[in-house]
C-alpha cells in the first residue's frame, strides 16, 4: 500500500492534471460535454499507454544508451526539479512548451489533441518518463510491480476524471484557485526531485572507498 501511495503521489505531482486543466478547457471550448469526455478518455489512455512503455522499456534503453541508474535519477532529478519550479513561478505552460500562441494556434489546426499536446508533453513529460524508467531498475519483484502497475492505472484514471471536469473546476476554482493548487504540487515536486538527486548521491558515496 505505502509503494503505492508512494508512486501515485508522484505521478499525480509530477504530470499535474490540474495545472493541464486550463489548457484542456481552451483546447475543447468548442466541443460538446459528449466530445470533450472523449477527448478525456482518450488522453488519459495515451498517458497510460506512455507511462507503461517507459516502464517496461526502460532497462533497454538503458542498455543501449549505456547510462547507469545513478545518471539517469540524476538527470532525471534535475529535470523534475526544474518542472516543480515552472509550476512555483506560474510557468508551467512555457515550461512544457505551451505558449498561449501555441495553444489559440492548436485550438484552430488539431483534429484530435489527445495526444499532443495533452499527452505528451503537458501530461507524461521526460520528468515522468525518467522516473519509470529508474523504477523499472529499483524494483524487480513481481508484486511490486504489479502495484506500480495498479498506480499508473489509478493516476491515469484521475486524469480521466479530472479533464472530463476541467470545464467545471475551471467554474468552481477559477484560474487563481488552479494558479494556487499548481504551485503547492510545485514545491512537493521540488522536494521530490531532490530526494531522486540525493539517493542517487548517496548510492554514488557508499560505493567510493575513502
Amino acid at each position: 500500500m505505502e509503494l503505492l501511495l508512494v508512486t501515485f503521489g508522484a505521478l499525480f505531482s509530477i504530470m499535474n492534471p490540474l495545472g493541464t486543466v486550463p489548457v484542456f478547457v481552451g483546447l475543447t471550448q468548442d466541443n460538446t460535454k459528449k466530445e470533450r469526455a472523449v477527448i478525456a478518455f482518450w488522453t488519459a489512455v495515451d498517458v497510460l499507454v506512455i507511462l507503461l512503455l517507459s516502464f517496461f522499456a526502460g532497462k533497454y534503453i538503458l542498455s543501449f544508451f549505456g547510462i547507469s541508474l545513478n545518471s539517469l535519477k540524476i538527470a532525471g532529478g534535475l529535470i523534475i526539479t526544474s518542472s516543480g519550479f515552472a509550476l512555483l513561478t506560474g510557468k508551467f505552460r512555457e515550461h512544457k512548451g505551451m505558449k498561449r500562441e501555441r495553444v489559440q494556434q492548436d485550438i484552430q489546426s488539431r483534429d484530435s489533441i489527445a495526444l499532443t499536446p495533452l499527452a505528451i508533453p503537458m501530461l507524461a513529460g521526460p520528468g515522468t518518463i525518467s522516473m519509470l524508467i529508474g523504477y523499472n531498475q529499483e524494483f524487480q519483484i513481481i508484486s511490486e510491480i504489479t502495484i506500480i502497475v495498479g498506480a499508473m492505472i489509478l493516476a491515469a484514471f484521475s486524469i480521466y476524471l479530472i479533464l472530463k471536469s476541467g470545464h467545471y473546476i475551471v467554474k468552481a476554482l477559477g484560474a487563481s484557485g488552479i494558479n494556487a493548487l499548481s504551485r503547492i504540487i510545485g514545491f512537493i515536486v521540488i522536494a521530490i526531485g531532490v530526494e531522486y538527486m540525493i539517493s542517487s548521491v548517496v548510492s554514488i558515496l557508499s560505493q567510493v572507498d575513502f
